[in-house]
């Protein structure tokens, strides 16, 4: 199978899904002209025109008003946050506006909108460009969530998001941007709200997605050296939750332990053991385990980011605790 980088991928994924629907067209800051500032976006306005690829005012407000009202008027809208830290600029139009709607106008209407928003540490952006935000919109009724760790799924999950007829939230984290991997020819959809085996194994559950999945990955190989079988779970969407893939997986290995960049207070993590806790207790055989950041803004400083950062090694040490 051909391997592409994953900023390529998203692109495929814009132009086929471009070429399909003449209804979808993406707008952001810069895209037009830039061809965004990961390269996600290169040659579409060349493809498509200026008409449906649309460099907009640096205002995140009318970017997203204006998305959900194209996505109203039945168009389908992909709009670019540039990175995701902007995002708190328009959060009324995020989540008492798009994720309301629908449900407000009794069904009688869809937001075909996807807003995707580059997250996560990268390269010293500091703390108001390197934050992972995913959890706030857990808590959001009427939005779906994906964030692929892979080329594949982001091909995949960006198709199957602009298909969809609710607004979905795309998180891409940008140290996924140059990474490569393989993509699979032609038509290629990865269904929202079913999560990923990346790596089956028999003694310890690891829930991660996003960059982290790569660094539970290793962690599962170093792991092996010790006689550790790690089984591996991707979630791949966060909302809605593939409650069923991690109980069944749980329910085989006894142990759990769940990896995000993000924040580890009130995180995906907190929500995937409190519904362990409630629902699979009696199967479990250790305490579960839960990794993420330390409760503190990104630093600037190369040598403090990386003290918020979690590593392979950081999870194998957690998951040789709930195995000892």
């Amino acid at each position: 199978m051909r391997e592409i980088t994953f900023s390529e991928a998203t692109l495929e994924a814009m132009a086929e899904e471009m070429s399909r629907d003449e209804r979808v067209f993406v707008m952001g800051e810069d895209i037009a002209r830039q061809g965004g500032i990961f390269g996600q976006f290169k040659g579409l306005p060349q493809k498509f025109g200026l008409e449906r690829v649309i460099d907009t005012p640096i205002s995140e407000t009318a970017i997203v008003g204006a998305g959900v009202g194209a996505a109203l008027a039945g168009m389908r809208p992909v709009v670019d946050m540039h990175f995701v830290d902007f995002i708190g600029v328009c959060m009324d139009e995020v989540f008492n506006q798009m994720a309301k709607i629908r449900y407000m106008f009794g069904g009688q209407c869809t937001i075909p909108l996807v807003l995707r928003a580059p997250d996560g540490i990268i390269r010293s952006a500091a703390a108001q460009h390197s934050q992972s935000l995913e959890a706030w919109f857990l808590h959001v009724p009427g939005l779906k969530v994906v964030i692929p760790s892979n080329p594949a799924d982001a091909k995949g999950l960006l198709k199957a998001a602009i298909r969809d007829d609710n607004p979905v939230l795309y998180f891409e984290h940008k140290a996924l941007f140059p990474m490569k991997g393989p993509v699979p020819d032609g038509e290629h959809l990865t269904p929202i709200g079913k999560a990923n085996v990346s790596r089956p194994g028999r003694d310890v559950t690891i829930v991660s997605y996003s960059l982290m999945l790569h660094r539970a990955l290793e962690a599962a190989e170093k792991l092996a050296a010790d006689g550790i079988d790690a089984e591996v779970i991707d979630l791949r969407t966060i909302s809605p939750l593939d409650k069923e893939t991690i109980f069944n997986s749980v329910a085989k290995t006894k142990r759990l332990v769940i990896v995000h960049e993000a924040v580890k207070t009130g995180g995906v993590g907190a929500e995937v053991a409190a519904l362990v806790a409630e629902e699979m207790i009696d199967y479990l055989d250790a305490p579960i385990r839960r990794l993420g950041a330390p409760f503190v803004p990104i630093p600037f400083s190369p040598a403090l980011e990386k003290l918020v950062k979690i590593t392979a090694e950081d999870i194998a040490r957690a998951v040789r605790d709930v195995c000892r």
